[in-house]
């Protein structure tokens, strides 16, 4: 007897394995995801600019890394005694303007090579809603605390997120022809926004990412992170405290999910191996001088020893 509707997702025609290298771009559940790829060891890079949400952000990011820019003293600002960029995340504030600056043009050029080597990139959006700038009238990444009416809130269009879309798209493939992309909008519920607004947020972004590509023959997949959680999750069990962010065991399915459709069987065995060794490694002994503990660790150094050997990019 089936309690629940599975969703049936196609398997990618693009998978990753061992020899990819991924970059993650998006919202703080793009961060879920790229924690996974790390613990398995993946080739990964995630956000390079900080969580970004909207999908116009993330294009002018991108933008910005491909046309090589350098951010300039005009776009950084100083708000409750830290200098911030309005086009990045507040991790990236500092104290010093000149280390702001240093820290994302390097950042810039880093992210370039990433997209240059780039087998996949992954983007997750978050919201459709935009906190535009007055004073500017830019599109704003993060308001850093800055005073709400400084900004005006808009709902980008369906046209306009499947605008940007595509310009993503032709960026990254001006520099890289043969990336592969992953899209998924983020199940995270933004309910800041009201819960109407958020519903409606997500239907744009799903509406323009289905409006953009025929999946079936492009090089680009969708992957339904949202309708997973919103579908076959459908319980607050599935939440955190807050019952807005998916719980441990939310991720760890969608995962899952992800695994069976997005990553090639082949990696599976090279997967468990080092899943075994990050569980050893997080083994606490009662008796670190005994010699039982002494084997264990001898034995847990020999297989990272032969994993390092085979994939030189591993590091535990």
């Amino acid at each position: 007897m089936q309690f629940r509707t599975q969703i049936p997702i196609p398997k990618s025609n693009s998978l990753l394995d061992y020899n990819s290298k991924v970059i993650s771009l998006g919202s703080c559940f793009a961060v879920n995801m790229a924690e996974k790829l790390d613990y398995y060891q993946f080739q990964n890079s995630c956000n390079p600019f900080g969580i970004i949400f909207n999908p116009v952000s993330i294009e002018k990011l991108v933008r910005f890394v491909v046309s090589e820019k350098q951010f300039t003293e005009e776009e950084v600002f100083f708000h409750n005694e830290r200098w911030h960029c309005f086009d990045v995340h507040s991790d990236l504030s500092s104290n010093s303007k000149e280390e702001l600056l240093m820290t994302l043009n390097s950042i810039l050029k880093i992210t370039k090579q990433q997209l240059l080597e780039a087998s996949h990139i992954i983007i997750t959006y978050g919201t459709a809603w935009i906190y535009r700038a007055t004073e500017s009238d830019e599109i704003v990444a993060n308001c850093h605390k800055v005073p709400q009416k400084q900004f005006a809130k808009e709902l980008l269009s369906i046209a306009t997120i499947t605008e940007s879309i595509s310009n993503t798209i032709q960026l990254i493939q001006s520099i890289n022809p043969e990336a592969k992309f992953i899209f998924t909008v983020s199940p995270v519920r933004h309910i800041k926004d009201g819960f109407v607004d958020n519903q409606l947020s997500k239907a744009h972004l799903i509406s323009a990412l289905h409006a953009s590509f025929d999946f079936r023959l492009s090089a680009v997949t969708y992957f339904p992170s949202y309708e997973i959680m919103m579908d076959e999750l459908r319980d607050y069990r599935f939440y955190t405290e807050d019952m807005l962010h998916p719980s441990a065991l939310a991720v760890d399915y969608i995962w899952e999910r992800f695994k069976e459709t997005n990553i090639a069987e082949t990696a599976y065995e090279t997967m468990d191996a080092v899943a075994t060794i990050q569980k050893s490694l997080q083994h606490r002994a009662f008796n670190p001088a005994s010699e039982s503990h002494q084997k264990f660790e001898s034995n847990l150094q020999a297989k990272i020893s032969k994993m390092v050997s085979q994939y030189s990019f591993m590091k535990f």
